[in-house]
């Protein structure tokens, strides 16, 4: 699901790219010559089933055409090229996210809800958790995705770019635990096999070959992770544990501020 190198969000033109997340007059195909085929919400749509079941690394101007039964320099005519693609995709991903209602929670349960949206739209386009996105595209679904999730900082004495920081740090925790379920159905997708018969097959080995007097914390510490797991670890425990954390160190900001 990773990213092909060098592919991130913003790598196309920003005028013509802007012009494309807003719908300014003229992008998405000129109204002259032959009555257009399709659409650039038709495009956009096409691009994201390929990605989503198959990966950036399947997703060319060419396979998107395929799919809409139009020529690839057809498809052209909507979107200029891939990395404008990429970010009409990410916007339209973030503007169709699920919102929870924050008003009236407190702030750990108000972190928590973005939290856990973000974790459902990784788990729905892995893709995204691949794709840097260090220059956000700036549409409208980047821009409705920005204000609701600061609204879980809001109101807290935070100053703004605290909030914009705290923010930026809970998302960096979500992503870095939803490529661990990824990466960890991925690979039992490919080998055709489960964690469990995975390690498995391995323990037999393993336990000729591992010298537990020489690793003793390894030894006592992998057989209560694996014991409790039923694998090396568990992606879900791995979140929940992570994000109490997350909350407790926020506390300390929120809470306990300096002078």
């Amino acid at each position: 699901m990773a990213a092909r190198s060098g592919e991130r969000s913003s790598a196309g033109d920003p005028v013509r790219t802007l012009e494309l997340l807003w719908r300014e007059p003229g992008s998405g195909g000129s109204g002259r010559g032959p009555k257009q085929r399709t659409t650039i919400e038709a495009v956009i749509a096409a691009a994201l089933e390929i990605a989503d079941t198959e990966g950036l690394a399947a997703l060319t101007m060419r396979s998107v055409a395929a799919k809409l039964g139009i020529t690839p320099m057809a498809t052209y005519t909507y979107v200029p090229g891939k990395a404008e693609l990429l970010d009409l995709m990410l916007d339209t991903v973030y503007q169709r996210m699920n919102r929870h209602d924050l008003a009236g929670m407190a702030w750990r349960e108000r972190v928590s809800a973005i939290a856990a949206e973000n974790r459902e739209m990784l788990s729905a386009h892995p893709w995204v958790a691949y794709l840097p996105t260090t220059r956000p595209p700036l549409g409208p679904g980047v821009a409705a995705k920005y204000d609701h999730e600061l609204r879980a900082f809001d109101g807290l004495g935070l100053s703004d770019l605290d909030m914009d920081a705290a923010l930026t740090y809970v998302l960096g925790f979500v992503t870095s635990t939803a490529q661990l379920a990824i990466d960890s159905a991925a690979a039992a997708a490919e080998s055709g096999r489960s964690d469990h018969d995975w390690w498995e097959r391995a323990a037999p080995l393993l336990a000729r070959v591992f010298d537990a007097d020489r690793y003793p914390l390894a030894a006592r510490v992998g057989e209560a992770a694996g014991q409790a797991h039923d694998s090396a670890y568990s992606a879900d425990h791995a979140y929940e544990f992570g994000l109490a954390r997350v909350l407790d160190g926020l506390a300390a900001l929120i809470e306990n501020p300096g002078p």
